[in-house]
């Protein structure tokens, strides 16, 4: 059974610069629900990803975006992430210089404070940093190293699927997590993924393909094409568009 109404997106209309790119996507995610969004290149699923987490390079100019109730519109994006979203992108961004243990601790005490809970110290966190590795299966060497720097793809999406187990968040969005990842990468950061699903959790993965969806099991399969989702239904959608591909869903649309 499905729970309350975790993230409620309604008429989103976005733009990049002078291009609009959503064109009035509506999505209602309930806490326990798992949901895929599929779609041919240009649908507009990256941006999706990029306007829930809060990039200013998107201009919102109609509907709104609801967490829990709250106009998410409103909130910087470290306010997004304190109330319990998080954002895996497609292509993690390489910072040198910025240790990897120093981001995700002070990442994760930041969270901490925002529930009321006391900081961890540098040894409960190695502590618990590498309990969740054990978990995607990520050398431990690579805590130390610089974020991301010289990463693989894979070495990278296992990072960003650390980072969202440390942070347990309510919410989550994997923009296309099974790109570039070869077969074993694919199943540690899903069985990562999953590790987190819960009653009280609510996920969508954007993704091209059914591989993925293999390992992490939609409730719901959703369409996106030109801006919006045209078509919806169970899992077994994802198996229907592997075989036939978009062009019996979009062909026609507007």
């Amino acid at each position: 059974m499905s729970g309350d109404i975790l993230l409620e997106i309604k008429g989103l209309r976005a733009t990049a610069g002078k291009t609009e790119i959503l064109k009035g996507l509506d999505l209602v995610v309930r806490r326990g629900e798992t949901h895929a969004i599929m779609g041919p290149n240009g649908a507009g699923k990256s941006t999706l990803s990029q306007v829930i987490a809060g990039h200013p390079g998107y201009t919102i100019t109609e509907g709104e975006i609801l967490l829990k109730g709250k106009n998410m519109l409103e909130m910087e994006p470290e306010v997004r992430s304190r109330e319990g979203v998080f954002v895996a992108f497609q292509y993690p961004v390489e910072i040198p210089g910025l240790a990897n243990n120093y981001f995700l601790r002070t990442a994760l005490n930041e969270h901490r404070k925002h529930k009321g809970l006391p900081e961890l110290d540098g040894g409960a966190f190695l502590k618990l940093v590498k309990e969740k590795m054990k978990l995607v299966h990520m050398d431990p060497a690579l805590i130390s190293r610089s974020l991301n720097d010289g990463f693989s793809g894979g070495q990278k999406k296992r990072n960003e699927v650390l980072q969202m187990l440390l942070l347990e968040p309510e919410f989550a969005l994997l923009d296309e997590t099974d790109s570039g990842l070869d077969i074993d990468a694919l199943r540690d950061c899903a069985e990562g993924v999953n590790t987190l699903r819960s009653p009280e959790r609510g996920f969508v993965v954007v993704t091209h393909y059914q591989r993925l969806l293999d390992y992490i099991q939609p409730d719901f399969v959703h369409v996106l094409y030109k801006g919006r989702i045209i078509h919806s239904g169970g899992k077994e959608l994802a198996l229907e568009l592997e075989e036939k591909g978009y062009e019996w869903l979009t062909a026609g649309v507007q």
